[in-house]
Formats: structure tokens, sequence, C-alpha cells
């Protein structure tokens, strides 16, 4: 019965083209997710505009982040998948956490930190603000786990402390979200540079593999990945590199670490960063046909997302109405 299984809530910004990281960090897991709980799967373009968004591209990019998940497997009868600003609910529970959310513990976000020393007093409200929003998207659903990769626990934290509390002033609200980390591929790392994540918004642009790169580019940032003078295909924190890469083609093959420096064992790095520009492109190039193929067919897109509003809506509702209830507003 659909009302056994336990609820995922996850999403994606629209923001920049989606990586590799993403799509083996995030969207992966999410296909395998769907067969055994009940998945919501948003495009946050709310939490887009905490930075400034060309209003034709912000357009074109949430259609194409639908796309994506459509094409990687994510099954629209399984699932809902919908655009968080067709969910009024997101916004306004946000208000209503953000009157019980404190100022210290906005201002710990690591996240907040790094982006307020690059901006200085500049730094938007909605930088400052946009956990909350991300507790009540989280909440409103009910959700009993959160797929996220490590840099988000700290943000997921935030939202179980933001619900425990509106729990204890207002009476049992919400279900406390926990995490659901992924044992593989959590954490794709910059080609160029693997102490740090591969991004979306990274300045040099060989270090992340986008999900609609053509195979010869693939094969070109592959090449290019930083390893190291050793020659040795070997898993450990001294070869950042060749540790991400092999953390890639494990995501991708199902090879264990012992098979794959068995594989390579002798024949340093040229053939190995080769077999892993090819599992990429193997993977990418029949999810990019098919991207092209929805992205070409906006009435689909738009069935799929306004079915899934509707059903967003209809649950987020519900428990905005009983915090609303709760608050003591009148109902309207």
């Amino acid at each position: 019965m659909e009302g056994d299984k336990k609820v995922i809530f996850s999403g994606i910004q629209p923001s920049g083209d989606l990586t590799l990281g993403n799509y083996l960090g995030a969207i992966k897991n999410w296909v395998k997710l769907q067969e055994e709980y009940e998945c919501y799967f948003c495009v946050v373009d709310l939490h887009a505009i905490t930075m400034k968004q060309e209003p034709k591209d912000l357009r074109k990019k949430t259609l194409e982040v639908l796309a994506i998940y459509l094409a990687s497997g994510i099954d629209p009868e399984k699932n809902t998948m919908f655009i968080q600003s067709h969910v009024s609910a997101h916004s306004e529970a946000s208000w209503l956490l953000t009157c019980s959310t404190y100022m210290g513990e906005l201002s710990r976000m690591t996240q907040y930190k790094d982006k307020s020393k690059k901006n200085g007093e500049s730094i938007g409200v909605g930088l400052f603000n946009y956990p909350v929003l991300m507790a009540a998207d989280i909440l409103l659903y009910q959700t009993d786990l959160v797929p996220v990769g490590k840099d988000q626990l700290q943000h997921l934290e935030l939202s179980r402390d933001i619900g425990e509390r509106f729990n204890r002033m207002y009476s049992d609200t919400f279900v406390i979200p926990d995490p659901y980390i992924p044992k593989l591929g959590a954490k794709i790392m910059d080609l160029q540079d693997p102490t740090k994540k591969m991004s979306k918004s990274e300045e040099n642009l060989n270090g992340s593999i986008l999900i609609m790169d053509p195979p010869e580019v693939i094969r070109k940032k592959v090449n290019r990945a930083v390893t190291d003078s050793l020659g040795i295909v070997k898993y450990n924190d001294e070869q950042l590199g060749v540790k991400n890469l092999m953390t890639i083609l494990m995501t991708l093959t199902g090879m264990s670490i012992q098979e794959i420096e068995t594989k390579y064992e002798g024949l340093g790095y040229a053939q190995f960063k080769k077999d892993v520009a090819e599992a990429i492109v193997a993977e990418l190039e029949p999810i990019q046909i098919k991207i092209k193929e929805y992205t070409g067919n906006k009435a689909y897109l738009e069935e799929i997302y306004k079915k899934g509003a509707e059903k967003a809506n209809f649950v987020a509702n519900k428990t905005l109405r009983k915090m609303q209830k709760k608050i003591g507003f009148i109902p309207r």
C-alpha cells in the first residue's frame, strides 16, 4: 500500500548546467529509491533565485532539469515530480518557520559563511535565509528521509531542529526527517582540484563534466583530469585525483576497488583514464538523446509538472493548514 511507504523528498536547483556530480551523487540514486519509497522530486526554482538569474535561462533550465529527471529513469507514474514555485505552500511555510528560527543558527551555516566572505555586507537575505525554505520543502511532505551529500548535512540538521522546535511550541506537526546517505558516489570531486566537490558554478570548465557534454568533450576533460606522478591506480587519500576517477568508475560499472586496482596494475594512467571516459560516455549518451526528446516536447513536460503540482499541493497544503491552525490563524 502506498501509505505504508516511507516518504523521500529531494530537489535540484535549475541554475547553471547539471554535472556528472549531480547525476551520480543524486539523480542515479533517486532512480533506485523510487521502487521502495513515496518520492517527491522537485525542481527548486525558488532556491535558484537566491542568486540573480536571467529569466529566460531560468525557464529553460527548469524544464531541462525536469527532462533530465525523466531521461535518467525517474518514472512520473511512480513519483511526484513538480516545480517548487507551483506549490505556494513552500513560500508560506517558509515564512511561518522563519519566525521561529534564530539568527545565530543561520549565521553558523558554512555555505552562508563562505559566501558572505566573498560578498561582505551585500549578501542577499535569500542566501542567509534559504535553509529555512529548505526546511519548509522537507517538512511540508512529512518526509522520513532526505538523500543528501555530506555538504548538505548541516542544512538537514537545521531542518530537524526547526521541525522539532515547532513540534515543541505547538504540539506534534511534523515528521522529523533523517538523512539518507548513499553508499557510493555520494560525492564526485572536481577533476582539476579533487579537494573540492564537482560544481556547476565552477570557473574552470575542465573541472566539471556536464550531463549535456558531447562525448569528445568528456574524453578531453577526463584526459586532462589531475592525477599524480606515481602512475599507480590506488584508492587512497594521498592520490585524490585517482581516487575520484575510481569513484566515478565504480559508481558507473559496479566494479569494486579491488577489481579496479587489479585491472590497472602496472598499466599507468592512460588506459585507466580512457576507460573512465568511455564509461561516462556510455552512461550519458543515451540520457542526452532522451533529454533532447523531452525538451522538444513542452506539452508532455507541462502535463507532468501540472500533475505533480496537483498532488504536491494537496499534501503540502494539508500540512500548511495544520501549521496555520496551531499558530492561531483564523481558517480561510
